[in-house]
């Protein structure tokens, strides 16, 4: 692993991310915790994070190998687009998770809870690292102590700085731009290849995320 300015950079883009599609999980991993005593809350919150984030590890070599298969990067793409406009679109997702006043019991409940959730974490940063497991590993160990602090902290400094929330999507928009063009199986059937048709791509996919994200997250607006 040669770490260089253009790897570090990858390193935080992989944080950045996580850490932008983590407030779910950040919320699970309170409340599930919040029963229990000060001491064990803190060992509860330490141990599940680290938990959640092995999961999501062992999860992204899944993926990194399912998109080895043939349209699957093109589909992967596609559905990291999606990914990236609802995350800029915005929600009022309601989780309601037990409190529980076992440490055990509440770390389960934050593994449980995670595995369901973190599909769009995995699919962002394997897509990301580009099947470089130092990378995704470093990134993720990286974003672990700034999911520790809650989801709170997060949701408050993507409040006061919503334009981190878009950049994030248009980063994620770019990704997914360029991860469609370099399917080997579209080239098979006749797709140009050359760092022009990336360039274009990843432009048309970041464009297209914030277009699509900026139209919807009007439209809920005028719905509210």
């Amino acid at each position: 692993m040669e770490f260089s300015a253009t790897y570090l950079l990858s390193i935080l883009q992989v944080a950045w991310i996580n850490i932008l599609l983590s407030g779910d999980n950040a919320v699970v991993i309170a409340m599930a915790c919040r029963s229990l005593p000060p001491l064990q809350r803190k060992w509860g919150i330490l141990l599940g994070s680290g938990l959640a984030i092995g999961l999501r590890i062992i999860f992204a070599f899944m993926v990194t190998w399912l998109l080895a298969i043939p349209y699957l990067q093109a589909i992967g793409g596609l559905l990291l687009l999606w990914i990236a406009v609802s995350l800029v679109r915005g929600g009022n997702d309601d989780h309601k998770v037990k409190a529980h006043t076992s440490l055990g019991m509440a770390v389960g409940t934050i593994a449980v809870a995670d595995m369901a959730m973190s599909f769009d974490n995995v699919v962002a940063i394997a897509a990301v690292a580009s099947g470089d497991t130092w990378l995704f590993i470093v990134g993720l160990a990286l974003s672990i102590p700034l999911i520790v602090v809650g989801a709170t902290l997060i949701s408050t400094i993507l409040e006061k700085f919503p334009l981190l929330v878009w950049a994030g999507a248009a980063l994620l928009g770019w990704i997914a731009g360029e991860m469609i063009v370099k399917d080997d199986a579209l080239h098979d059937l006749g797709l140009p290849t050359g760092e022009a048709l990336h360039y274009a791509a990843s432009v048309a996919g970041a464009v297209l995320v914030v277009a699509i994200g900026w139209l919807l997250a009007r439209q809920n607006r005028q719905l509210a």
